[in-house]
């Protein structure tokens, strides 16, 4: 069951969940949570999101971390130790590809954070409202530029893998994590005081349940839930690979859930009373830009605002490492255990095969005109990409996540490991329901209607 190579293992039991909680803290909250927030109606989303949180994405958050533990192998090799001589490993196989093909783009996203911290060091950021718009657009659209900034973040994010587990990975998300917090706290303070705020809180907390009928509600908070997370895409499961046998799985998956959820709320009273703060701000149009247009102009209310802001974006590339570190270690991991490479040939293979798929993303909607577009889809290659892996891979890897551990597994050989060396579980039973009948039939519905959709 274990593997003859030294893998490697948390030093702390803070180190992993400040690294697990690094995973799922991110891009995903600070940009992608606020952007579905504005553009799924409001405060009936945070809502949703939350009972997709509690009632489906935990559950399989405890699953991928006693796969991960009980095994002590990559997500290939995980699900065949547990299930020899069947098709189960082919769920690995999608979680590597997974972790692969959400990087490819996330890098891209998180070289934008990158360049914005010369832009808000140097003053390039006058926090005009006509300007920020048109300024980050022409940015985006430039592809050179925006190629060499994904090949830094990967170049940076392979650099802390070669460190391995405890001396790269747990030593730079423990620096990381508390800086990023202590920044947001101040950001929220400051943004709730700005004229307009009671009308951003309003939009963020008061729900309109009449948007409870539109079922891309649903379908955006359980797919925003699970990128968030980092499920389904075999990041919990590598890192619960590397967690020693004494450890509460549980209390550490909880603590990851309220930091991870945490943040995100807390990225939305930032963006929200700062965006209602400012004429002509649409929340439902703002897009994937919203923080590299809205923050801005935030800044620009500061004393020293090119400082803080230059500060803010050097944090927000920190997260973003933080979860570009996950995402190239389920792949690297895997060629460690499966294929028993050492892990800087791991590292370098890995690196410049999610490079070459990340260029078209980094091209936008340079891509388009370049590789022509796809039969039956009119989006930019990034979109798609965000389509294919974040709306529809990790929703599917969930899903069988659930059906492998409360079904063919089965709950009760999980619950054994849960409860190694005398740890008590008292929701075991609250979790096996939830783990073979709600989060299959829930999942289900929402690829199906994503499918329908596309």
């Amino acid at each position: 069951m274990l593997t003859t190579i030294n893998r490697g293992t948390w030093g702390t039991r803070t180190g992993f969940i400040l690294a697990a909680a690094g995973s799922a803290v991110g891009l995903g909250n600070i940009w992608g949570f606020p952007t579905q927030v504005g553009q799924n109606g409001g405060a009936v989303f945070v809502l949703v999101y939350l009972f997709c949180v509690l009632l489906i994405c935990l559950p399989i958050m405890v699953a991928e971390l006693v796969i991960g533990r009980h095994a002590q192998l990559d997500p290939v090799g995980s699900f065949g130790t547990i299930k020899p001589n069947t098709s189960w490993n082919l769920v690995g196989v999608l979680g590597v590809l997974a972790g692969a093909g959400i990087l490819s783009f996330y890098s891209v996203i998180a070289g934008w954070s990158v360049a914005y911290i010369w832009f808000a060091g140097a003053g390039t950021l006058s926090g005009n409202a006509q300007e920020m718009g048109p300024f980050f657009s022409t940015f985006v659209a430039n592809g050179t530029l925006n190629i060499t900034l994904t090949f830094l973040v990967l170049v940076t994010t392979a650099a802390v893998l070669l460190g391995g587990v405890r001396s790269g990975i747990e030593r730079i998300t423990k620096l990381m994590m508390p800086a990023l917090i202590t920044l947001l706290l101040l950001l929220a303070a400051r943004a709730l005081t700005l004229p307009g705020a009671n009308e951003g809180l309003a939009y963020y907390l008061r729900p309109d349940f009449s948007r409870l009928s539109d079922p891309r509600v649903v379908g955006a908070a359980l797919a925003q839930a699970f990128f968030s997370l980092s499920l389904g895409m075999g990041a919990m499961l590598t890192y619960g690979s590397y967690l020693n046998k004494r450890e509460n799985l549980i209390s550490a998956a909880c603590w990851v859930v309220v930091f991870d959820t945490a943040i995100a709320l807390l990225a939305g009273f930032i963006i929200f009373p700062a965006g209602f703060s400012i004429d002509g701000f649409d929340p439902t149009a703002s897009g994937p830009g919203l923080i590299f247009v809205v923050l801005p102009r935030l800044f620009a209310t500061f004393p020293g605002g090119q400082i803080f802001g230059a500060a803010f974006f050097i944090l927000l590339t920190m997260a973003a490492l933080t979860s570009a570190i996950s995402l190239l270690e389920v792949p690297v991991a895997h060629f460690i255990d499966t294929h028993k490479w050492s892990r800087p040939k791991a590292v370098m293979f890995v690196t410049t095969g999610v490079f070459v798929i990340s260029i078209p993303s980094a091209l936008g909607n340079g891509a388009v005109e370049f590789f022509g577009r796809l039969p039956g889809f009119e989006m930019d290659f990034l979109t798609l990409m965000v389509t294919l892996w974040n709306n529809l891979a990790l929703p599917i890897g969930g899903l069988l996540t659930a059906v492998f551990v409360g079904w063919v597994w089965r709950t009760d050989q999980a619950i054994a490991e849960i409860q190694l060396h005398g740890r008590r579980f008292p929701g075991r039973y609250l979790w096996t329901f939830l783990l073979r009948w709600i989060c299959p039939v829930a999942i289900t519905v929402i690829i199906l209607y994503s499918v329908s959709s596309a």
